[in-house]
């Protein structure tokens, strides 16, 4: 049996040399061990039938011991001896069928290529490393957060259920490595931000201000992750139609509604943003070396999309399913999700809130309970980050102002030299020479239409006002006139006359 072993039997041994040599290459064993040990699992998975998933399968954490000079069960590997624990294994295995994921692309994603190690996003002390296929993220979570997501499974079990189009992390996999005195545990997760496509921005958004800024060591790094503050200084919003605006919130409503039953909070939003118009599109190794894989409802435009009939993915090569948007003149891909979710509102959790509560503002701060955190998270996002692009500034609306404005030009230059030559004739009319019906009618003019009294809004604000433009658009010309110089009753009733039987019978 290895030193490595020796060690981890023997508890916190501080004068092992074993041990501080393991722990300078802890990067590259985690890795090592984590392909190996996810190899052994899932294909040990695969050779127990399909079944439902019952209530108790959520509990189970199988373990295996696997010596480096293998065992009847295990095979021989060159890494130090280690113990995998396997958490609810057919939990995530529906899961990943869920999604559309084969136990053979599942395995050749993570196990085919070395693992990529990430800088940390976050303020947290985890790991994240990236498949090559760009498909999957693996994350070390503490001990808490893993017990937490084991209890959460029967909740998250049922949301996936009733929605599997969802801006929540997807969880694939939830696995411990016991090596050389060292305990890590690792959830694999979806990954948010495509490495084959640039960022030229990235931010961590919570919809709070208390040292939402980006510190200066982060902004010193070549790719940094802004915050809610930064983001309010450098963009004014993104601008998307209203349909994928409507659908963008309509996801994140539901999704924020589903954690605050779970009592979750400080979560965040991870977002990317392509400019299109900077440099082409930089393609990676992704296509290349995914054999064709397709997660389902993997990006962000298929996790707002849940009307979309086709259940396969839409995400072409060139935008790698970024949702399109625009700031300023600019056009944007944007890439997000929500991340950290594995927060609970627990005791020490409330102390925070309190302890800061009382040194600023208790509602600036990202730590709250889940209600107000969920309501802050949303109007920020709602209001001040996404923003929605209105019809009537697109060329549709241009076109009816141009049609109004023509044809009010027109009904003007008509009019102009009707004026003085009229004005006596005018004069000498009277009410009861007037034609009965026309009278009628004057009682009750288009300048201001039933309709337009009786109309109320829809709910959607660019339909009621294409509509409102339309009945303004339909009703008679006069409409489109300034108001004419004070006449009486019998002076505009006959200018009235006069306009009308020109525009019913044409020259």
């Amino acid at each position: 049996m290895s030193t490595a072993t020796v060690d981890s039997a023997g508890g916190e041994t501080k004068t092992s040399k074993a041990s501080q040599d393991h722990k300078k290459p802890t990067s590259a064993i985690l890795k090592g061990a984590i392909q190996l040990g996810i190899s052994y699992t899932v294909g040990n998975l695969s050779s127990k039938p399909d079944r439902d998933v019952l209530m108790q399968d959520f509990s189970v954490v199988e373990s295996v011991f696997m010596p480096s000079e293998g065992s009847n069960l295990t095979p021989a590997h060159h890494f130090p001896d280690f113990r995998l624990k396997t958490y609810a294994p057919l939990a995530f295995r529906y899961f990943r069928e869920l999604f559309g994921i084969k136990p053979d692309d599942y395995l050749y994603s993570i196990c085919n290529e070395p693992l990529i190690e990430l800088s940390n996003p976050g303020a947290s002390s985890s790991w994240f490393y990236l498949t090559s296929d760009d498909e999957f993220i693996i994350k070390t979570v503490q001990h808490k957060e893993a017990e937490f997501l084991q209890k959460l499974l029967p909740g998250y079990y049922m949301n996936l259920n009733q929605n599997p189009r969802t801006l929540l992390p997807k969880f694939y996999g939830l696995y411990c490595i016991q090596c050389g005195g060292v305990t890590v545990r690792v959830v694999v997760m979806n990954n948010v931000l495509p490495r084959a496509m640039k960022m030229h921005y990235k931010y961590d958004l919570k919809g709070s201000s208390y040292k939402r800024r980006a510190s200066r060591k982060e902004r010193a790094k070549s790719s940094p992750t802004f915050k809610d503050l930064d983001f309010q200084e450098m963009h004014e919003g993104l601008h998307f139609d209203p349909d994928t605006y409507n659908a963008l919130m309509k996801t994140l409503q539901r999704d924020c509604r589903v954690l605050e039953s779970f009592k979750i909070m400080d979560y965040s939003l991870l977002l990317g943003i392509h400019v299109l118009d900077r440099k082409p599109l930089s393609r990676g190794s992704r296509c290349d070396s995914r054999r064709g894989q397709k997660v389902l409802y993997s990006t962000a435009l298929e996790s707002i999309q849940g009307n979309v009939k086709d259940p396969e993915p839409v995400a072409d090569d060139d935008t790698l399913g970024g949702i399109p948007a625009k700031h300023k003149d600019e056009n944007l891909l944007i890439f997000l999700g929500i991340i950290d979710i594995l927060q609970s509102y627990r005791f020490i959790k409330k102390v925070e809130h309190s302890w800061k509560a009382l040194v600023h503002d208790g509602d600036t701060v990202s730590v709250h309970r889940p209600s107000f955190y969920a309501d802050r998270f949303l109007k920020f996002m709602g209001s001040t980050v996404f923003k929605k692009i209105h019809p009537l500034r697109g060329a549709s609306s241009k076109k009816k102002r141009s049609s109004l404005h023509a044809a009010k030009s027109a009904s003007q230059e008509f009019l102009s030299p009707q004026k003085e030559e009229k004005k006596e004739e005018k004069k000498a009319q009277s009410l009861d020479n007037l034609d009965g019906n026309f009278y009628s009618s004057s009682k009750q003019p288009d300048l201001l239409p039933r309709s337009a009294v009786s109309f109320e809004f829809t709910g959607n604000d660019e339909e009621d006002l294409e509509n409102s433009e339309d009945r303004r658009s339909s009703s008679s010309t006069i409409a489109l006139d300034e108001p004419l110089p004070s006449l009486s009753r019998s002076q505009s009733d006959s200018e009235l006359d006069v306009y009308l039987h020109h525009t019913v019978s044409p020259r």
